[in-house]
């Protein structure tokens, strides 16, 4: 049984996968990937018939997702995976219905960056659309984070991040969309806290 869900949705980030058990993206048809490095939140959407799009800003990484589409989705074209930057997306105004962004946001240089990334995303995602992310925040290890300037801070992990907050989750979801399902974070034994944030488009 666990090599047939490992099979049908590889190493899936655990709530992108509850997103899919709830069947909330069961109508988007066309799917990107910002940041999908070497596929792994791709292989349920590219083996279910989803138009999938994938960037990343390093090569190898689109290689490597390229190669697992021509395996898993051969008609899915090769072109809809490109090397380039969370802000500067190479596509038109509303072109997707969900956007997916997993462990990205977090690598902002300052607040200026985040919100180019952020709003390049938003850009072209429809309205009505979903936007999936998860990324590090300070919450629940606000007191043992230090910080570094523009917002970026050392984790007790030893990392250096881009950490938002509640307060700046929810200025943004109001700006842009709404919840679709309420802001969750996991507090990994008080060395890192990652954020779940999904937000439907106005």
């Amino acid at each position: 049984m666990q090599n047939k869900i490992q099979q049908a949705f590889g190493n899936i980030d655990i709530y992108l996968f509850d997103q899919l058990l709830k069947g909330r993206f069961d109508n988007c048809k066309k799917v990107l990937d910002v940041g999908c490095g070497n596929g792994r939140n791709l292989i349920y959407f590219l083996r279910n018939g989803y138009e999938v799009f994938g960037v990343d800003p390093h090569p190898q990484a689109i290689e490597t997702v390229k190669e697992l589409s021509v395996t898993l989705a051969p008609d899915n074209p090769l072109g809809n995976f490109t090397v380039c930057a969370a802000e500067n997306l190479p596509y038109p105004d509303a072109t997707f219905d969900l956007i997916i962004c997993s462990a990205v946001l977090h690598f902002a240089k300052d607040g200026q960056h985040f919100d180019a990334m952020l709003r390049s995303m938003f850009r072209v995602l429809r309205p009505g659309g979903y936007f999936f992310a998860r990324l590090a925040s300070d919450m629940g290890i606000e007191h043992l984070i230090k910080p570094l300037g523009n917002d970026r801070y050392l984790l007790p992990d030893g990392s250096e991040r881009f950490l938002v907050n509640e307060q700046v989750l929810l200025k943004y979801t109001n700006q842009l969309g709404v919840l679709y399902e309420p802001i969750k974070t996991t507090n990994v034994q008080n060395m890192r806290c990652m954020t779940t944030w999904c937000v439907q488009k106005h």
